[in-house]
């Protein structure tokens, strides 16, 4: 992708009610700094000043988040009714997401479930960080789950990386991915500050599937990951072609891991929300929403 700029804004999905775009690497989604100039929020607000509602802090109602360093597929409610649509569904697991990576070294395996608790770091230096259990400082971790298939085998810069498709069950991508030992290419972070040559962060939001009942949502951001886009990455050999993949996904709706295994006649039902937890619930939709 060219460098971020207020006028290349690429817009994936347009309606009434939502927009997906696909957000560049190194921006962030919104930003109280003054000095921030380039964000999703600012780009949106050049690009589509009468869709900006002034009700909100941001102008816009994003219905999940990205990582700074990420790019990819982001949607973002037009109005509050959009919002809370989309809140359900990212509440009741109605979302499909996969993820596009480059990971240092070769994954052996073809298809890998990385299940791994994850809880806040609380090493001094390191607060900004999660953790898996079990690390120093791991603080409240909880169940979690990535499913990773390998996509292509080749080098980085000259160095072995794999290609991967990685699917979100409840899983933090990032940590899961370094917990077993192959980092995300350009993962500042979670390499401890040690991979800092690449030019970005490899790891893009590819496909999102939102099954919102009167508009569902299914868009893909196109895959960054090429040598015709990065001279640096040089596949070897093929795995597993994306496009089967994706329809396998498709086909076979997201689902989540349980923290509490009961058999589903001894489980109770979730308590109903009071009228006082919907209205601070639609007060926060005002101005951000669930991933």
């Amino acid at each position: 992708m060219e460098p971020a700029s207020l006028e290349n804004l690429c817009v994936l999905y347009h309606s009434a009610n939502y927009i997906v775009v696909n957000k560049h690497w190194d921006i962030r989604i919104d930003s109280k700094m003054w000095y921030e100039k380039q964000t999703v929020q600012s780009r949106l607000k050049h690009r589509f000043p009468e869709l900006a509602d002034p009700g909100t802090y941001y102008g816009f109602r994003f219905c999940h988040q990205l990582d700074f360093s990420t790019s990819g597929a982001l949607c973002v409610a037009l109005n509050k009714a959009a919002a809370g649509h989309a809140y359900r569904c990212f509440k009741d697991r109605l979302v499909t997401k996969a993820y596009l990576a480059l990971v240092r070294g070769t994954v052996a395996e073809e298809k890998i479930t990385l299940d791994f608790a994850i809880g806040k770091n609380t090493t001094e230096g390191k607060t900004h960080m999660m953790c898996t259990e079990g690390t120093d400082g791991c603080e409240n971790p909880k169940p979690c789950q990535t499913e990773l298939t390998v996509l292509e085998h080749g080098e980085y810069d000259g160095d072995p990386v794999t290609k991967v498709l990685l699917q979100p069950l409840t899983g933090t991508l990032r940590v899961h991915c370094s917990a077993i030992g192959h980092p995300i290419v350009g993962d500042y972070t979670y390499s401890l500050h040690t991979d800092n040559t690449p030019y970005r962060m490899m790891l893009h939001a590819y496909f999102l599937h939102i099954t919102l009942e009167s508009e569902p949502i299914h868009v893909t951001a196109p895959d960054p990951f090429v040598p015709t886009l990065d001279s640096k990455w040089a596949p070897q050999r093929c795995v597993n072609v994306l496009e089967d993949l994706l329809k396998n996904i498709f086909t076979k709706p997201q689902t989540e891991i349980q923290e509490d295994p009961e058999p589903q006649e001894h489980r109770r039902s979730s308590p109903v929300e009071s009228e006082e937890q919907q209205a601070q619930c639609q007060q926060w939709l005002c101005e951000w929403s669930l991933d």
